[in-house]
């Protein structure tokens, strides 16, 4: 059954399953499943504009896939405790190590690897400071986000990275059996 069939279906089906929990992306339209409730979720097209509050919300949806990765990788679609740990365990790993993991786990390439660390430098920075203004990104040489040319090389980098992020995530949710998940 395809993800578009089975969106279908949910948005169909009154009463949908309370024990399922999953994010499902079908062409450039995102879901989320949970508590028996079906959201739309994050748009496959990234907004950025050159502020702290846009930015570190991007890197919280980047965060958020790549929990998602983790949880279709180990509980393929749950809720309850066993979710519930898995997302507390999850929230103590930080985000460098979770890249890392990736790599390891060949969900990533070395070079994305390297693009996503370097991308998630900035986060870190952006965390700690009160204005975009003071945050420096390094792909390749150091440059200001201060500058114009600056924050556009970062938000074009940044949105090729979620580009790949959600092909990364797709190919992830197409090796899980939808089917047994929603029978």
């Amino acid at each position: 059954m395809s993800i578009s069939k089975i969106i279908s279906d949910l948005k169909k089906n009154k009463k949908l399953p309370l024990e399922v929990r999953i994010y499902l992306i079908d062409k450039e339209k995102h879901y989320f499943l949970n508590n028996g409730v079906l959201k739309n979720g994050f748009d496959s097209k990234l907004s950025i504009v050159k502020n702290r509050d846009s930015v570190l919300s991007v890197y919280s949806k980047m965060a958020f896939l790549f929990d998602e990765i983790i949880r279709l990788r180990i509980v393929p679609s749950s809720n309850g405790t066993n979710s519930d740990e898995l997302l507390y365990l999850s929230n103590l790993i930080p985000i460098n190590r979770k890249i890392r993991t990736f790599l390891d786990w060949k969900v990533f390439t070395p070079e994305f690897t390297r693009n996503m660390s370097r991308l998630f430098e900035v986060r870190n920075d952006a965390v700690h400071c009160i204005s975009i203004e003071e945050v420096t990104y390094t792909p390749k040489t150091s440059i200001s986000l201060s500058t114009t040319s600056g924050f556009k090389k970062f938000a074009s980098d940044l949105q090729k990275a979620w580009k790949t992020l959600i092909k990364i995530y797709v190919g992830e949710q197409q090796k899980i059996d939808l089917e047994k998940i929603f029978d």
